[in-house]
């Protein structure tokens, strides 16, 4: 079964000031960018537990400052099931004051719906009794407005230009695997038509790869074509990394991992080649990341023998600033 929450809020760690500009560009004018923001897990995760609401993974808060110098709280929910839920409006509506009335922070709510249903599209909630009101209204962004123009898509150098796609094509092809990796292979080529850096192309592959998900004998005709573009384009990004994730002999392991979460799969090799192979792919993604800084940190990182700090920095890669915020882990 694909896992479209995981990667929705890696993606949206990753990439958020890009996600408001590509889906809500009237909210994302209004940001203060230069003061940075940051990332409110644990105050979302105490209000959820309180509401007893249910949540999806994909939910995310950021801090943030306004232009004109009010902090404000951006409350996201990625919507990506397969059906309409009636008390989706509803919990929007209790996430957004409870926010508000344990923290009393202003609170921004937005909402992506990743669903099946054109017609499905909540936007507020409320009621109205004896001349008292109460409710909320929100943004909305359906991904299935997107399919209109895919070729327009495939020509905005926003990262959620390709993570849109991917969804949509993702949800088609559920019961078509060799159609999946038709559009697999279309999406992932056009990163490379974006103007994008490396790091961010390898970091949105990594996502799209989670998501879109193949059979094992589709997946190997998909890395096969992959490399070939690869070495015509001469931007050996991808399969640098990803060749070595899934070297013959450790495969085992890695490919459990597609399901449980890349870097979950990996402690599933046998011990003495699971090791070596994290190492490599490790090394693999400092390089494509930090260049020539790699050779002192891969030589510490060599030192570490504990597997569940390994995994940590294989993770830690692809949201890491600097040599030194991994480093942070090693000690």
């Amino acid at each position: 079964m694909s896992d479209y929450d995981s990667p929705w809020k890696e993606a949206l760690d990753r990439f958020f000031p890009a996600f408001l500009a590509f889906f809500f560009p009237e909210v994302h004018a209004l940001i203060d960018w230069s003061r940075g923001y940051e990332s409110l897990d644990n105050e979302l995760q105490q209000v959820v537990r309180e509401a007893e609401v249910g949540r999806r993974l994909a939910d995310k808060l950021f801090k943030v400052w306004l232009k004109d110098g009010r902090e404000v709280w951006v409350l996201i929910h990625v919507e990506v099931q397969s059906q309409r839920e009636e008390a989706f409006a509803e919990r929007m509506y209790v996430y957004n004051y409870r926010l508000y009335d344990r923290y009393r922070r202003p609170v921004v709510s937005l909402a992506v719906l990743g669903d099946e249903e054109p017609g499905w599209r909540p936007d507020r909630f409320g009621y109205s009794v004896g001349g008292c009101e109460v409710g909320i209204r929100f943004p909305v962004a359906k991904l299935l407005d997107y399919r209109r123009d895919l070729v327009g898509l495939e020509a905005d150098p926003s990262p959620f230009a390709a993570v849109a796609p991917a969804h949509l094509k993702t949800m088609e092809t559920r019961r078509g695997a060799t159609a999946r990796g038709v559009w697999k292979l279309r999406v992932i080529k056009g990163l490379y038509s974006r103007g994008l850096g490396r790091e961010a192309i390898a970091e949105l592959f990594r996502l799209i790869d989670w998501m879109m998900d193949l059979p094992k004998d589709l997946e190997k005709e998909f890395m096969q074509e992959l490399t070939k573009f690869e070495e015509e384009k001469k931007m050996p990004y991808v399969t640098s990394i990803e060749r070595i994730a899934r070297e013959e002999g450790r495969e085992e392991g890695r490919e459990e991992g597609r399901e449980e979460g890349r870097e979950e799969g990996l402690r599933k090799g046998k011990a003495e080649g699971q090791r070596e192979g994290l190492l490599e792919a490790i090394a693999a993604g400092i390089e494509a990341k930090f260049g020539a800084e790699r050779a002192q940190l891969l030589a510490e990182i060599r030192q570490v023998q504990d597997m569940d700090t390994l995994r940590k920095l294989y993770k830690a890669i692809w949201t890491a600033a600097s040599p030194d915020d991994l480093r942070q882990l090693i000690k």
